[in-house]
C-alpha cells in the first residue's frame, strides 16, 4: 500500500511482509543519529539486510508503490524534519568487505568506506585510489555519485558494480552504463549498490601511503572535519569554484539559528549544536540566492535532501 504520511511527520502505515526477512527491519527509525548533520526525522522503516538474498527477497514482496532509499555513511545529505517515508535500506557489516581480485583490482562491497577501500588498495600495492581516502561515505554512496576529490573520480577507476534494483533483480553494470558526469550517474532510481570494482595501477605501498597523508593533512586544514557537517554542499559550476562564489557574496559565517556557513571553508554548512534541517536547508537556499544576486551564477546543491519538511 501507498504510504499515509500526516503532515509533518512519517507515521508507520505501510504494512510489510516480514516472513522471510533475516535482516534487521525497524519501525520509526531515528535517522539523525546516522547522519552527520545529526538533525531530522525518522524512516517510515529501516532494513538492514543480512545479505545480497536477502535484500533481493525483501524488495521482491515490496510493494512496488513504496519507496526505496539507500542510505550509506550520511556524509552528503540532510535528512527533512518530517522523516523519510518508505524503506530506508543500510548495508551492515556483510557489505563492508574489500578484498583483491588481481594485481590491480579491488572488489569492495556496496557498505566498505573510503577509507578501507584506499587501505586495502595501499597494503595491495594499488596506486590510484589515494583520492577515495577524502571521501566520507561508503562505496554505494560514491558510485552513485560519482564521488571524487583531489584530482580522482569514480568514473576513472570502476570497472563493474552489483546493483539490486528496485525489483529485487541483481544485474552487473559497466562503468559505461551509468553515465557518468560529474557528480551524477545514471543509476535507476530505487536501485542499491551492493558491490564495485575499482581498478588502479601498480605502486609501492610507502608512496601510496605518503598521497594519502598529503590528502589527509590538507583536508583537515581546509575542512570543518571536527564539526556536525554534511561535506561539499553545493557542485563547482563550470569555470568557477562554489566556496569562492559564496564568500564574494558575503556569506562567510553566516548564521539561520543553530545552522552555519563555516568559517573555514564556505562550501561547507555546519550544524552548531541543535540546528533543524530545516534551518540547514533554509541557510543553504539563503547562501544559493546571495549567491546568484552577485554573481548571476545558480549554485546546485551537491548534499542529497530527502524526506518530507516538517
Amino acid at each position: 500500500m501507498t504510504p499515509e504520511i500526516e503532515p509533518g511527520s512519517v507515521r508507520v502505515s505501510t504494512s510489510l511482509d516480514t516472513n522471510g526477512v533475516r535482516g534487521k527491519l525497524t519501525p520509526g527509525a531515528p535517522l539523525a543519529p546516522l547522519v552527520w548533520f545529526k538533525s531530522g526525522g525518522a524512516a517510515e522503516w529501516l532494513f538492514e539486510p543480512k545479505d545480497i538474498g536477502d535484500l533481493q527477497a525483501f524488495l521482491r514482496g515490496l510493494d512496488p508503490s513504496v519507496p526505496v532509499m539507500a542510505l550509506g555513511l550520511g556524509s552528503n545529505m540532510i535528512v527533512r524534519d518530517g522523516g523519510v517515508p518508505g524503506v530506508v535500506v543500510r548495508l551492515g557489516k556483510a557489505f563492508a568487505k574489500v578484498t583483491r581480485t588481481d594485481a590491480v583490482t579491488l572488489d569492495c562491497g556496496g557498505g566498505a568506506s573510503g577509507i578501507l577501500v584506499s587501505s586495502t588498495a595501499r597494503d595491495s600495492g594499488v596506486a590510484g585510489l589515494e583520492f577515495l581516502r577524502s571521501i566520507p561515505g561508503t562505496v554505494g554512496g560514491f558510485v552513485r555519485m560519482n564521488g571524487g576529490a583531489y584530482g580522482g573520480e569514480v568514473k576513472d577507476i570502476l570497472t563493474t558494480c552489483d546493483v539490486v534494483l528496485r525489483s529485487g533483480e541483481l544485474v552487473v553494470l559497466g562503468n559505461a552504463d551509468l553515465g557518468y558526469r560529474y557528480r551524477h550517474s545514471e543509476l535507476p532510481e530505487g536501485a542499491i549498490v551492493v558491490a564495485a570494482r575499482f581498478r588502479g595501477r601498480p605502486g609501492d605501498p610507502e608512496a601510496i601511503q605518503a598521497e594519502m597523508d598529503r590528502i589527509s593533512a590538507s583536508r583537515e586544514a581546509s575542512q570543518p572535519l571536527r564539526s556536525r557537517t554534511g561535506g561539499s554542499t553545493f557542485k563547482n559550476p563550470a569555470g568557477h569554484k562554489a566556496w569562492q562564489l559564496v564568500d564574494q557574496a558575503g556569506c562567510r559565517g553566516l548564521a539561520m539559528g543553530g545552522a552555519q556557513v563555516s568559517e573555514k571553508h564556505t562550501n561547507f554548512l555546519i550544524n552548531t549544536g541543535e540546528a533543524s534541517s530545516a534551518e540547514i536547508e533554509a541557510l543553504g537556499e539563503e547562501v544559493r540566492r546571495r549567491v546568484k544576486q552577485t554573481s548571476g551564477v545558480e549554485l546546485e546543491w551537491e548534499i542529497q535532501r530527502v524526506g518530507i519538511p516538517k
